[in-house]
């Protein structure tokens, strides 16, 4: 099943959860750039039609379920990990500090909560992670297209600012155009040094600089 149909949510709003949250994250793999987290609650009529996982979907689809989302949701949480912290942290680490704490920064706080993969512990809410969430729940489906655009549009930005690497085509992520201009300009401050192959490029010679979103919340993990 590739498109969620809200079954798992009805059950659980039959069960007596009114409000219904999921939570999902992209970035995991990628080589620079933050790791993203979104949470979502949606009102039981919520209408998107089209959602599914955030990587089945074109660019201008996302784009469009995004704004959606936005308008319906009755909660919308987002939380920028950088990639500093993964490096200090490790990338599992923060991911699961990213899932919970956009989970916490819901307002209001979740009855229920719906995981993209990896189970969230020390939440103050009952939660359950499902194998491929994405493609069972409409709630997890919404937060990984919210997160998904968050972050794409946070790595164009990037582009600007350090050129030659193809943020805004590769998001960060390690294509062969992109691996041959760490060859040649060295990792940026914004590359995940502790990934294998990134951190011994030579270092980006215009310093650290910090690159920051009106849309994001930074998280130390």
């Amino acid at each position: 099943m590739l498109e969620p149909d809200g079954r798992i949510e009805r059950r659980l709003r039959d069960a007596g959860f009114g409000l219904v949250a999921g939570v999902d994250e992209t970035g995991r793999g990628a080589l620079a750039g933050p790791l993203v987290a979104c949470a979502v609650i949606l009102p039981h009529d919520a209408e998107l039609p089209g959602l599914r996982d955030s990587k089945l979907l074109t660019p201008l689809a996302r784009a469009r379920l995004c704004a959606a989302i936005q308008r319906q949701a009755v909660a919308i949480s987002l939380v920028r990990v950088p990639s500093t912290s993964i490096d200090r942290r490790g990338l599992h680490r923060s991911n699961l500090r990213a899932l919970r704490e956009a989970a916490m920064r819901l307002r209001p706080t979740p009855e229920y909560l719906l995981v993209d993969g990896f189970p969230v512990r020390r939440v103050p809410f009952p939660s359950l992670a499902i194998k491929k969430g994405d493609r069972v729940s409409i709630a997890v489906a919404a937060a990984s297209v919210v997160a998904k655009v968050t972050r794409d549009r946070m790595m164009v930005n990037l582009n600007r600012r350090f050129k030659g690497y193809g943020f805004d085509e590769n998001k960060g992520y390690g294509t062969p155009e992109h691996w041959r201009a760490l060859e040649a300009l060295g990792p940026s401050p914004h590359h995940r040094l502790t990934f294998t192959g990134v951190g011994q490029m030579r270092l980006w010679a215009s310093g650290d600089e910090e690159f920051l979103s009106e849309a994001e919340v930074e998280v130390e993990a």
